[in-house]
């Protein structure tokens, strides 16, 4: 028998650092915990600050741009990125499949501008054996659009079952991909790659999940911030030493707001709304406990991006119907409600709501800004790492790394060959370096890490983070010493600013990052 690890890797979507448990959050997530307490936390792991660009990093080893996913998956060729997973990449399941895993994938894709017919750029195209899922970003779910099996829309399943959640469905086709796979190919390694929308928006959760959280969140975001805070320091997550960040400007203190009951409550689907994945994660750990496949399966949890500041609006739920993300009415012919109308009690399938930037300023809690911006609030994910055959010490681990190094950890650990060329194309080398040193413990030098999204960009050279917000200035930070980002030092030391500065231009260079002027540009073209 193939005594390869299998890799279980786990992604779920527009989650803060700091929301489940093990991370000092509020939502119960048992599974999760576990799967932390007997294995590896990072702290200091990042994403790419946005979904389809996070996605394409983590599958591909390289950087969105070199992927052809910049932004989002919207065409913009000639003069912007393709949004559409190119030739130059290969993913995990392309690599391992040449050396005899199985590969499957549940959940969101979302790295293919064409959603209606098929493409090379869809999950079976490009390495996976099976696929069900969601081809777009975001939608109900309780009747997602795009929804197929392998090469064919079946969002008839979810229209004539009453009972259909996406959270759960994708729960639940990981365990039978799973479980076929024990009986089907018991002597190969697998890959699978579950890819939650949990807790994207629209806020859709089943009201007995919602119930349990009823109370939770009433003390507001100003309290709970200082308990997470705390609860954070305690476990050792963040230094003592760093400050919790300001409140976000455009939100008033939770003793002066109004609407608190409708606030609250939009809270408290977002965490049910993750509660029931942390379900579903524990039922994908039992099937692999019943064929004893635990111990040698490397499962990896992380988010794609921090907390999700975005407000939905009618107007942007017009948006998303014109797109075909969205529907106008519900499985049973009622309108959905779009926009945060305080009025509408979010949860229903007749609902299109997002919690907001006070909670989303919570969920990223210690640090500043949200999804699309690279400080600390936009790119900090949790990451956990649980694998009993290879990693001897559990614990924390504080160094650093992204997105790209999960590639490069994967070939380590399975002895998989890396591809120069892949189907008569030439393939960029992955940009990753791998963690499995980092698995016994911490290491002091790390490689410098790179970012850009919408113009937003970012530079992490060992304590020193050069970070800007799009189209301000560069802003220069100590993270031993202030990884919250609160002491800009940018004017203290020039010269370090323009060293990384000139660092940052080489790597957007070489990487292909288009600048921010040029598709504003093009965009005002149109």
């Amino acid at each position: 028998m193939d005594k390869r690890p299998n890799i279980l890797l786990i992604m779920n979507d527009d989650m803060g650092y700091s929301d489940i448990g093990c991370y000092g959050g509020e939502v119960e997530t048992p599974n999760l915990d576990a799967l932390a307490g007997d294995g590896l936390q990072f702290t200091q792991f990042y994403n790419t600050a946005r979904c389809s660009p996070s996605r394409a990093s983590l599958l591909t080893g390289l950087h969105p741009h070199q992927t052809g996913i910049g932004i989002l998956t919207e065409d913009q060729t000639p003069d912007g990125y393709a949004g559409n997973l190119n030739k130059q990449c290969v993913t995990i399941a392309e690599v391992l499949k040449q050396h005899n895993y199985r590969t499957y994938m549940s959940g969101k894709w979302h790295l293919s501008n064409e959603t209606s017919g098929l493409t090379d750029s869809w999950p079976v195209m490009r390495g996976f054996d099976r696929f069900f899922g969601t081809l777009n970003g975001a939608g109900s779910y309780y009747d997602p659009a795009t929804l197929t099996r392998d090469k064919e829309n079946v969002e008839h399943e979810a229209q004539s079952d009453n009972d259909f959640y996406y959270t759960d469905a994708i729960s639940e086709q990981a365990v039978t991909y799973l479980s076929e796979h024990m009986r089907n190919h018991a002597n190969e390694p697998f890959f699978h790659y579950v890819a939650y929308t949990a807790p994207h928006w629209p806020l859709h959760a089943p009201e007995k999940e919602v119930e349990k959280y009823k109370g939770r969140f009433d003390k507001g975001w100003d309290v709970l911030r200082s308990e997470r805070l705390k609860q954070m320091k305690d476990r050792g997550l963040i230094d003592i030493g760093w400050q919790l960040t300001d409140r976000d400007p455009t939100q008033e203190a939770w003793e002066n707001v109004k609407d608190k009951e409708w606030l609250t409550k939009c809270m408290e689907v977002y965490a049910a709304q993750i509660d029931r994945m942390d379900q579903g994660i524990g039922s994908i750990i039992d099937t692999l406990k019943e064929h004893d496949q635990l111990d040698n399966t490397m499962i990896l949890f992380l988010s794609d991006n921090g907390g999700c500041a975005e407000v939905i609006t009618p107007e942007f739920g017009a948006h998303l119907v014109k797109g075909k993300s969205a529907r106008v009415k519900t499985r049973t012919g009622d309108l959905v409600q779009f926009g945060n109308q305080r009025e509408t009690i979010p949860g229903p399938e007749n609902t299109y709501q997002s919690y907001g930037i006070g909670w989303a300023n919570l969920s990223n809690t210690p640090f500043r800004l949200y999804k699309h911006w690279v400080h600390e609030g936009g790119i900090a994910t949790p990451l956990i790492v649980h694998w009993p055959d290879g990693i001897a010490r559990s614990g924390l681990r504080h160094s650093y790394g992204q997105l790209t190094d999960i590639m490069a950890t994967i070939i380590d650990i399975t002895g998989a060959t890396y591809p120069s060329v892949f189907k008569g194309h030439d393939i960029l080398p992955y940009e990753g370096t791998s963690l499995k040193n980092i698995f016994e413990k911490d290491i002091e030098i790390c490689p410098p890490l790179f970012w850009e999204h919408e113009g937003n960009a970012a530079v992490r050279l060992g304590k020193w983070k050069l970070v800007k917000r799009y189209p301000g200035d560069w802003e220069l930070y100590d993270m031993s010493e202030d990884r919250t980002e609160t002491d800009d030092l940018a004017a203290c030391f020039p010269e370090r600013v323009s060293d990384m500065a000139q660092l940052y231009e080489e790597w957007s260079e070489r990487c292909g990052v288009i600048p921010r002027e040029n598709i504003l540009s093009m965009m005002n073209r149109e």
